[in-house]
């Protein structure tokens, strides 16, 4: 078996669970390939070994059997800029806060990675969604795709922006708002539940417009198909707003028009047998927590 292992290298916390990890992996002589960054900063189980690294992308390929993620959420949504398309399933450790996507908590490190091995999981599909501008914008050269969500949103002002909004070619509405998020089913308990947005489960195949501190009261989110082309057009006093995927950001210009569907790849997520979504919901959420449950 080969796995990759990421993390972020400036995390004394996430090294530490790294070394545990890596400790676990190769007393099973499982092949560890480190994120090279993570690498030159860790202080590995067994210095006696060469491990090998990788940069990016183009450094993995099919060979790899799991890709452990060991951090946050935010450090899981960078490692999918690494997978993207080559069915990589990846595997969330939990070393940070609440932990949606990063599931398996350090706590627990040990025993969960011996399920993992013993193949003691399934694997989810996760939809992404892909963006396009009418302006060539380099910044979307590759890294296009969100797993969560991809919003617009004001740059430079305290000014609201509209968000001309075409759903199949079809207009559906002008948002006054501070932006406007576009979120998958995994996006739909991150940045737009803070919105007010709906949760949705990972498994649904649908879509969700979530409008940023929106000035009319009765502008709601929606959901949609995630088989819909969608249209926005910004219009801002300062010219341009901001375009983010993800933890990525770069600028649009009031004359770009961006385009967003569904991209044609999904990623695959570890779920261990003794987990779900609903469970997932109630321990992050506090569900049921109530006294008088």
């Amino acid at each position: 078996m080969k796995v990759g292992v990421y993390g972020q290298s400036n995390n004394d916390i996430t090294k530490k669970y790294i070394s545990i990890l890596v400790n676990i992996l190769t007393q099973k002589s499982i092949t560890v390939v480190f994120e090279e960054n993570l690498y030159n900063s860790c202080v590995v189980a067994n210095p006696k070994i060469k491990y090998k690294t990788f940069a990016n992308y183009h450094d993995l390929d099919s060979s790899f059997d799991l890709f452990f993620s060991v951090g946050g959420d935010g450090t899981f949504l960078r490692s999918v800029a690494f997978v993207r398309d080559l069915n990589i399933p990846i595997i969330g450790i939990n070393t940070g806060r609440l932990g949606f996507l990063a599931t398996i908590q350090k706590e627990k490190l040990t025993r969960n990675v011996n399920l993992i091995l013993k193949k003691q999981y399934t694997l989810n599909e996760r939809t992404l969604i892909c963006v396009t501008t009418s302006t060539k914008n380099d910044d979307l050269n590759e890294l296009n795709f969100a797993l969560n969500e991809i919003s617009v949103s004001r740059k430079n002002t305290t000014s609201m922006i509209s968000v001309k909004t075409i759903l199949d070619d079809e207009y559906l509405n002008t948002y006054w708002a501070d932006g406007l998020i576009v979120a998958t089913p995994t996006g739909s308990t991150g940045y737009s539940l803070s919105c007010n947005g709906p949760v949705i489960s990972p498994s649904s195949k649908n879509i969700v417009l979530t409008p940023i501190a929106p000035h009319n009261l009765s502008t709601r989110p929606l959901v949609i198909p995630d088989d819909t082309k969608i249209k926005l057009k910004i219009n801002s006093r300062e010219n341009e707003a901001l375009l983010s995927l993800d933890s990525r950001q770069t600028t649009v210009s009031n004359d770009d028009e961006i385009y967003i569907e569904k991209c044609n790849f999904t990623i695959k997520t570890v779920q261990l047998n003794n987990q779900s979504f609903i469970k997932t919901l109630r321990e992050k959420l506090l569900w049921g927590k109530d006294k008088r449950n």
